[in-house]
């Protein structure tokens, strides 16, 4: 595939080396492949036409037509939007573990506590591995769930009795509004957006603290993610530093895959929470107290120095990635959701 689109122009994204593009004056054409499966995009309509039949004289390409459905995803196309979601997953997973007949959820995790998961071992181990993995899989489009997700998934071993209860109250969050999915807009809008956060000791067996950030353009979400911390953080302000490394690594990724567009909007504004945080990246006088945090953190204020990014507080009941480090109470989990660019095709059940 890549010697045949190599005849055509096209070249390999140094950042995603399963995405090619071919540029041409003011015209672009992109194709992603994802093992047998491919995605052709691109405002050169005449190229893409040639492209399809260079493919077809090749390898014997079944054209598809319109983008509607991919990998379990659907992309529903309204006026002026697009949403991406996965409806029919999320419905075949709720009959498959048989939630279907069970009250829905108003979150997707209970509050957590020390004594929260006992030692009854789960029977089945497998069917809570399954459930995991297929939840794994429906947070590509529910970043309302990878919070729940990346908790559960450090079970995997040795699940409990309680632990399947709880990926099930996740299902059944789930069953609330199954076709929950992306939104994105059809702005020419190319600013990019971040938040970051970290919740310090969250995890109550072992201490650590959990990362969270998220990350818009033009209004749209495009990339977040919820992981537990690799060390033990000793004080909040090196945890939210460790989040905020993070997701400055993330941006400085997506800087260069967007290279043309977002290099006139830099810096990119991350918001954080931690006013401790931001000052140990703005002020080096700080850094005397702050020897126990790893080199690998000052990257933050290396990127902060060259105008990557631009540092900036908000409020915690306004912070978008409090939502990817902890369990949130209804009203506030609900208020946060409406900030995350999501959206639903179909009224909640």
């Amino acid at each position: 595939m890549s010697d045949t689109l190599k005849i055509l122009g096209f070249q390999h994204l140094k950042n995603d080396y399963s995405l090619f593009y071919k540029l041409k004056d003011s015209n672009i054409v992109l194709l992603a492949v994802y093992v047998d499966d491919i995605v052709v995009t691109g405002n050169d309509l005449e190229e893409i036409k040639i492209l399809k039949t260079f493919l077809d004289d090749k390898f014997k390409i079944k054209d598809l037509g319109e983008l509607h459905y991919f990998l379990g995803m659907e992309i529903i196309k309204v006026p002026n939007v697009m949403i991406m979601t996965q409806r029919k997953y999320a419905m075949d997973m709720i009959k498959e573990f048989e939630c279907d007949k069970l009250t829905a959820a108003v979150c997707p995790m209970a509050p957590l506590s020390k004594g929260s998961f006992t030692q009854d071992n789960l029977a089945d181990a497998a069917h809570y591995r399954k459930l995991v993995g297929k939840l794994n899989y429906l947070s590509n489009t529910r970043p309302d769930i990878a919070f729940s997700v990346q908790y559960l998934s450090q079970f995997l071993q040795a699940p409990t009795q309680t632990h399947m209860k709880a990926a099930l109250h996740t299902l059944r969050y789930i069953k609330k509004d199954p076709s929950q999915g992306l939104f994105f807009n059809d702005k020419p809008d190319y600013h990019l957006q971040a938040y970051c956060d970290s919740d310090w000791a969250q995890c109550p067996c072992t201490r650590r603290s959990v990362s969270g950030f998220f990350i818009m353009l033009g209004g749209s979400p495009i990339s977040w993610k919820s992981k537990k911390q690799p060390t033990v953080a000793l004080s909040s302000a090196e945890a939210e530093y460790r989040s905020m490394r993070a997701v400055t690594t993330e941006l400085s990724c997506l800087t260069r895959l967007f290279s043309k567009q977002v290099s006139s909007i830099l810096p990119i504004p991350l918001k954080s929470d931690s006013l401790a945080a931001i000052y140990i990246a703005k002020n080096p006088v700080f850094h005397e107290r702050t020897k126990h945090i790893e080199l690998d953190c000052h990257f933050v204020r290396e990127k902060l120095l060259e105008g990557l990014i631009s540092l900036a507080y908000t409020k915690t009941t306004e912070q978008v990635a409090d939502i990817f480090i902890k369990p949130l109470p209804n009203l506030q989990h609900q208020h946060l959701l409406s900030k995350l660019g999501v959206s639903s095709c179909h009224p909640p059940t």
